[in-house]
């Protein structure tokens, strides 16, 4: 690896170096590679209700330290609320080879990663997509999903309205039919694939999905925050398949944990790339839905920071 000190890049170039579907590829990748090492994140509670998160992880050439604050009450002060920067470090020198943005980062990487739980899980890719939050992660997985599965149809919806319509007009931007929806339970049993991206400061959705559907619930990413009803989640643990992102969803899930439902026992992403046992345990004999939880990992940063790289090296 070049020893060449690298300077910071901006919101747009790291999106440039990390196309969805190069990305979901690298995490794939990054989940078959014994080097990786990705210790428990740590999460620090600020005064405010805000998180101040930190999370290492290393693999045979790289190491980066992700450092990012989630502000809830940023978006009524018309602030991101995740801020920060992913710190990228030459495993062999120890130099900095490059700081990527971390907003950016963690929209891409958590698309990515919904992305190649789809290419793996979903029953049927041409959707309609419903996505619940016109946030940042919305706009990321419209995206990842149209670029990655070929969505062409997509409904919004979000308690924001502007925010809602400003989505489907990206959406038709990109080619898409697309169209604001006001009452998402009402239309989860005419979309086969679901992303829930919601603040998560409450319950949203309390209708259970069609068997065909796969869903990428995303938005509640402490044990605090939630989506979904309980009782939608302990119906799918009965007649669907739960998987989650990593074994850090043990403890994070907000919304299987207040459903009492035991995470440590479910199969993960790299569960299912493996096809290992517990993948092979998991899988249902009927048909049902597929709820795959998202809760953060900083493998997915370090798969972003090698997805950079092997970009940066062409």
């Amino acid at each position: 690896m070049s020893s060449t000190v690298h300077a910071i890049l901006s919101p747009q170039q790291t999106a440039d170096a990390l196309p969805y579907h190069l990305l979901a590829g690298e995490i794939e990748a990054l989940l078959q590679d014994p080097s990786v090492n990705v210790p428990p994140r740590i999460v620090q509670s600020l005064h405010g209700g805000g998180s101040l998160f930190v999370m290492p992880a290393a693999d045979a050439c790289v190491a980066i330290t992700k450092l990012i604050s989630f502000i809830p009450g940023n978006a009524q002060r018309g602030l991101p609320t995740i801020q920060g920067d992913i710190v990228v470090f030459d495993v062999q020198t120890g130099q900095r080879i490059t700081l990527l943005d971390g907003p950016t980062v963690t929209a891409r990487r958590t698309a990515a990663v919904s992305l190649l739980a789809a290419q793996k899980l979903a029953a049927r890719r041409d959707g309609p997509l419903l996505i619940i939050g016109a946030g940042v992660q919305g706009k990321a997985h419209l995206e990842a999903f149209h670029t990655g599965l070929g969505v062409q149809e997509v409904w919004v919806a979000s308690g924001n309205p502007a925010s809602a319509d400003a989505l489907v007009k990206h959406a038709r931007a990109l080619g898409l039919q697309a169209r604001r929806v006001d009452d998402p339970n009402a239309e989860l049993a005419n979309c086969s694939l679901v992303v829930s991206t919601t603040p998560a400061q409450q319950v949203v959705l309390t209708s259970r999905p069609r068997n065909d559907a796969f869903v990428a619930a995303v938005g509640a990413f402490t044990p605090r925050m939630v989506e979904w009803s309980a009782e939608v989640c302990q119906q799918l643990e009965r007649t669907g398949t739960l998987v989650v992102d990593s074994r850090d969803a043990d403890h994070e899930a907000g919304d299987l944990l207040q459903a009492g439902i035991d995470v440590s026992a479910l199969p993960t992403l790299a569960d299912l790339v493996g096809q290992t046992t517990a993948w092979q345990k998991a899988i249902r004999p009927t048909d049902g839905p597929v709820f795959f939880k998202s809760c953060g990992w900083g493998g997915w940063d370090l798969a972003a920071a090698r997805c950079w790289f092997k970009n940066h090296l062409r």
